[in-house]
């Protein structure tokens, strides 16, 4: 059970930050996970009144505010265009709209849980974080990070030329992600994030080299590049069993999904 002692709706980032140095306060968030756990919270804090559930675009950037909720970044349709759906996709099997309008992307994404869709969407991008007290940092490096008591305020999507796809195996409909993949092209690079492995999402260094220059590739280059990088992705990623699925299933699962993914990336239309 979740027990509150005090509640408080800040006036601002800086009080909301002062607050959380406690150990024993929590940002509320959504509430979508918190209020499942079992925890005693000495100071619970609102970020609702601080107008930071909106999505700005501008010529070279998406300014997500913490507490957009996840169906606001399902149907935002700037969003869904500049991903070739892949934003789109990655939210949609997440339990159900009631559920994703509560949720937001800052809890999703501070919270860097092993089996967030969003986390692993949003590595495939140029995305950086606006920490409170540590600043614009890309979200690769946050992702790595331990936890601390800073508060996330914006998630940035820098407007990188991106061809995307995004890809999950569940064993329902909406239930936690068995594994999720990632493929990007950002700029000249190839970019491939594995998720749900079961630990947080991580990019696929690719320390060979194989997907270099694949935007210039011809089809059948492509076609051999990708089955060859499945291959390595395969090998290099560090998979695990829980409840959902074995770890030798994961690693199966990452080579096919790694496969379609950078399938569906390659035979986009119209391309660059």
């Amino acid at each position: 059970m979740l027990k509150i002692r005090n509640y408080i709706k800040v006036k601002s980032v800086a009080e909301a930050y002062e607050l959380n140095q406690k150990k024993t306060a929590c940002v509320l968030g959504g509430m979508v996970w918190l209020k499942m756990g079992n925890r005693n919270v000495s100071t619970a804090i609102d970020l609702s009144g601080l107008g930071l559930d909106t999505i700005s675009e501008t010529e070279e950037e998406f300014v997500i505010g913490c507490m957009t909720s996840l169906r606001d970044l399902e149907v935002n349709p700037a969003l869904d265009a500049f991903s070739h759906g892949a934003v789109r996709e990655s939210l949609r099997h997440i339990v159900g709209v009631q559920f994703r309008n509560c949720a937001t992307v800052g809890g999703s994404i501070y919270g860097r849980y092993g089996f967030s869709d969003v986390l692993t969407m949003f590595l495939a991008m140029d995305t950086w974080v606006e920490l409170y007290q540590g600043g614009i940092i890309p979200l690769a490096e946050f992702a790595s990070m331990k936890k601390d008591r800073d508060i996330l305020v914006n998630i940035i999507v820098k407007k990188t030329p991106v061809f995307c796809s995004y890809i999950s195996q569940r064993n329902s409909e909406t239930d936690f992600p068995v594994l999720t993949c990632a493929a990007s092209l950002i700029g000249e690079d190839a970019v491939t994030v594995i998720g749900a492995r079961p630990g947080r999402a991580m990019i696929v260094e690719d320390t060979r080299g194989i997907m270099k220059g694949f935007k210039k590739m011809t089809k059948k280059q492509r076609e051999a590049a990708i089955r060859s990088f499945a291959e390595y992705a395969a090998q290099k990623v560090p998979v695990g069993g829980n409840m959902r699925a074995s770890a030798e299933y994961r690693k199966l699962l990452v080579k096919v999904l790694t496969r379609r993914a950078w399938e569906a990336v390659g035979g986009m239309k119209n391309e660059y």
